[in-house]
């Protein structure tokens, strides 16, 4: 037997009109009206008793009309009302479906005929068939539930964690709408998982207490003289040729073609050097000026002043006076061409803000700081003997902004390219999947029309890679923004689950749309309406897009908005302003 049952005047209406997948309705009176509101469920049955087709509510209205209404050559009864609802339909309920009972799909099987009762989805009925939805996302002894439903306080909201992380996912909403909150429940069912695989870039250290992650950071100016565990170094030698030249070369200027071919003959021959003295044959027959190889940019430096400074024969002699028969010489090919690439790469080199990619420990340099920094990212390989929880959470909040997108984007590429590159195994079973959570992606992955910085293009490039092909390596995406307007619409079209918090602005509310089936287009109407830590969430991952109240974390995130009238009216300590101060001039928290 099936979960609905219903009494003939239970119907709310019946089916007046159908198209692809909308249904319009007429319902019977004033008071029946009532059991229609925006986003509640009503079913109708489908071919027969055993299929009933379900539909989320998007429009109400209630027309009073006067006099007789003509149909054909007769006059009907006087109508005083035309109450309609219009209803999109979300997917098929079966009682049996083969050998499986209480069976629901997204599929819309069938479409209902005309004059078909229409019964509203609530009390013992709703419960029900969101225990069905529920019990449907439980894939594990350890499922993602993300909260519960706003149709049903009682009923748990499960997700997909495999479609969640697999297909890419957006995470958006205003400003103190529950952004925060909600990764943080992620993160903390996450890592209740054995073998767990998160990196989360963290930009305003929002996530550096929870107790469950292991907390890594980019080094600041205050650690180059005695970094501490968990302090993490990217030296320049990581950066591929085009994100070097985005950071170096100023393609505005004449010399810039000069200044691009200078550095990749020296960055070139400078890990052709390494590869050598490490007797590496191998690499050596197989490196590019991409390869991540360890060198000193003091080699590069003498290197670039040398060819600044060059002076070459010319193939003739003096005849007579003092220089007779010494070679005449002359400037060489890029004498004096490289002397504002030289100020500026000594002005970096010796800024303590860019001191994680240009000044480095020592062991940053040997041949196997790669493989420690994999390991540091990405676990499972032993390498190391600290223990890994599964999620890492990156500070990035001491990256200078100017080079932050570029930081952020080889931190990625690397994660990708490592598995790219790893034994595929059977099945793809040899690739532990790991997923990059992009908090404030909006500051790094900007729309093409706001992306003019050569940092941010190239940040863009790597990450619109991993959107297209992550899926087939186990390499997913996280998008969390508070203003998708601002995000890359290639990255965020490949996010094949949208979780939206409280949305007001226009222009984001139209990004979200057109990452939503036209069917449910309706549903955005009522972003501006949420509660604080209430959603939308749509796509592969659930069974039905529906309204949901996230849950909260245990372990909350520092991002909690300070309350002004409250701390102006009631202190509870006066501010270190000595302690600040000291702390801007040392560019470091710590």
């Amino acid at each position: 037997m099936g979960i609905f049952n219903f009494e003939e005047t239970q119907s709310i209406g019946e089916v007046r009109g159908v198209d692809t997948a909308r249904v319009f309705i007429q319902v019977h009176s004033a008071e029946k009206l009532s059991h229609a509101r925006v986003g509640r469920l009503v079913t109708i049955q489908g071919l027969d008793s055993n299929e009933w087709l379900l539909g989320m509510i998007n429009r109400v209205w209630r027309d009073p009309l006067e006099g007789d209404t003509e149909v054909g050559d007769e006059i009907s009864p006087p109508i005083t009302e035309n109450n309609g609802v219009q209803v999109t339909l979300v997917g098929t309920y079966r009682a049996k479906h083969g050998e499986v009972s209480n069976y629901f799909t997204r599929a819309v099987l069938s479409l209902p005929d005309i004059n078909r009762p229409v019964f509203p989805v609530e009390g013992k009925a709703l419960e029900d068939f969101m225990g069905i939805i529920g019990s449907a996302g439980v894939a594990t002894q350890k499922p993602l539930e993300i909260g519960t439903y706003t149709l049903d306080r009682k009923a748990k909201a499960f997700i997909d964690g495999d479609k969640l992380f697999q297909r890419h996912a957006a995470l958006l909403g205003s400003t103190g709408s529950g952004k925060s909150w909600s990764v943080a429940n992620i993160l903390e069912q996450a890592s209740k998982l054995d073998y767990s695989n998160i990196i989360v870039f963290d930009l305003h250290g929002e996530y550096t207490k929870l107790p469950y992650a292991q907390q890594l950071r980019i080094a600041g100016p205050g650690d180059l003289a005695d970094p501490k565990e968990g302090v993490l170094f990217l030296p320049f030698w990581l950066l591929n040729y085009d994100e070097m030249q985005s950071m170096l070369i100023d393609h505005s200027e004449q010399s810039a073609p000069n200044q691009s071919l200078a550095a990749l003959d020296a960055i070139t021959k400078a890990k052709k050097t390494v590869l050598e003295q490490l007797k590496k044959q191998e690499v050596l027959d197989t490196f590019t000026v991409d390869s991540p190889i360890p060198f000193k940019m003091e080699h590069i430096v003498k290197e670039l002043e040398y060819k600044n400074a060059e002076i070459i024969g010319s193939g003739e002699f003096y005849e007579s006076g003092k220089k007779a028969g010494q070679e005449k010489t002359t400037q060489g090919p890029l004498n004096n061409k490289l002397t504002r690439l030289l100020i500026r790469l000594k002005n970096k080199l010796e800024d303590r803000r860019y001191g994680f990619l240009f000044q480095p420990p020592e062991k940053w340099y040997e041949y196997e700081a790669l493989h420690r920094l994999a390991d540091q990212l990405m676990g499972h390989t032993g390498i190391t003997d600290y223990n890994k929880p599964g999620i890492k959470v990156i500070d990035f909040s001491e990256v200078p902004s100017d080079v932050l997108p570029v930081m952020v984007s080889l931190t990625a590429r690397l994660v990708f390219q490592i598995q790219f590159w790893s034994d595929p195994g059977t099945n793809n079973d040899g690739r532990h999947p790991v997923l990059l959570l992009c908090d404030e992606a909006h500051l790094y992955l900007p729309s093409a029309s706001k992306s003019a910085n050569p940092l941010e293009k190239k940040a863009l490039e790597n990450f619109e890679r991993i959107a297209k092909e992550g899926r087939k390596y186990g390499v997913g995406l996280m998008i969390v923004s508070q203003r998708p307007s601002d995000v890359s619409t290639t990255i965020l079209s490949q996010c094949n689950n949208i979780i939206s918090l409280r949305l007001s602005n226009d222009s984001d509310k139209s990004v979200v749309k057109g990452l939503m089936p036209d069917s449910l287009s309706g549903l955005l109407e009522i972003l501006p309406g949420l509660e604080i830590g209430e959603a939308i969430i749509v796509g592969d991952a659930v069974l039905l897009p529906t309204r949901i109240v996230l849950n909260k974390p245990t372990y909350k995130p520092l991002s909690a908005t300070i309350d002004f009238w409250q701390r102006w009216d009631n202190q509870k300590g006066a501010t270190d302003l000595v302690k600040a101060v000291e702390q801007l001039r040392r560019q470091s928290r710590n």
